[in-house]
């Protein structure tokens, strides 16, 4: 990915909430960056934190800036990613939450340093494929979805097994009854994927995860399939009583339910989430220090 020629309009993204550390950070940058002469426009967390009237949607967020700043954790981040439009915008993410496993800024000290690393263009690109993922009901497309980490099919509030079919470029994979069935990214596949028995991907490789949730089989397991393949996920299960729903949810951050015979169509997005990369910390660094991996 090229870098952008200049930097003229910087979107900032925060978490809804923000403590009193949290919010000296922001405003030290906003700070640093308005003597920059650069112009600025904010979401609507941050318009609120800084006691702004006017903001921005995460549509414009992912549209207008020529770069993006993230104060928050990988919930703010995933929240950004699921509007990625075509306009390639690299993302600086600035670690404010707990495991910040996708942030890349972690001492919060040297943020004015790290944001003159950006126009001095002292930076590179990681980008990270994203997921599609298309409901049809009765054959007629009903809505579409982008997903940086994952999408989830599963049970609603009444503990009971569902069935499901997976198909693989419209050939047969597998049908099979469990609580629900994770499809994650690479980059997702240390989410919740991972908490369901899936394996850790790297996210420089080009493929994504099949990750049955509880499954009524001891041989069903996870699966590691190409991303340039279409899953194609049918729901096999019929619900009647009211409460009783099955689910499709979105990176955490939207639910849709799902209805008998409804399919679900997922493949590779031809959109990507562009991150900035300041440090050259090593992935598997990452898995050691913010998920203990190996101790």
């Amino acid at each position: 990915m090229i870098k952008p020629d200049s930097i003229h309009i910087i979107g900032i993204a925060t978490k809804f909430e923000m403590d009193r550390a949290g919010m000296a950070i922001l405003n030290k940058a906003v700070q640093f960056l308005k003597k920059k002469g650069v112009e600025l426009i904010f979401d609507k967390n941050a318009a609120t934190q800084l006691k702004l009237r006017k903001f921005s949607t995460h549509d414009e967020l992912m549209e207008v800036p020529d770069f993006l700043i993230t104060f928050g954790g990988d919930g703010t981040i995933i929240k950004l990613a699921g509007h990625a439009g075509y306009k390639p915008i690299p993302v600086l993410t600035v670690n404010l939450g707990r495991v910040g496993l996708l942030t890349e800024v972690q001492n919060t000290e040297k943020i004015v340093e790290v944001i003159k690393h950006i126009f001095n263009k002292r930076y590179h690109i990681d980008a990270r494929s994203m997921l599609r993922a298309t409901i049809y009901r009765k054959g007629k497309k009903r809505d579409t979805f982008l997903a940086l980490n994952e999408v989830v099919i599963n049970q609603g509030s009444f503990a009971r097994l569902i069935d499901l079919d997976a198909e693989i470029n419209q050939r047969k994979m597998v049908r099979f009854k469990a609580d629900g069935v994770i499809v994650s990214t690479a980059t997702g596949s240390t989410g919740h994927s991972l908490s369901a028995g899936g394996p850790i991907v790297h996210p420089k490789l080009d493929a994504f995860v099949f990750t049955p949730i509880c499954p009524a089989t001891l041989s069903m397991c996870p699966i590691v399939i190409p991303s340039s393949r279409q899953l194609t996920i049918t729901i096999e299960t019929q619900r009647k009583a009211k409460g009783n729903f099955i689910a499709l949810t979105i990176d955490g951050q939207k639910s849709v339910e799902l209805e008998y015979g409804d399919q679900i169509k997922i493949r590779r997005s031809s959109r990507e989430f562009y991150m900035a990369r300041i440090s050259n910390t090593r992935y598997y660094k990452v898995l050691r220090d913010r998920l203990n991996w190996g101790d």
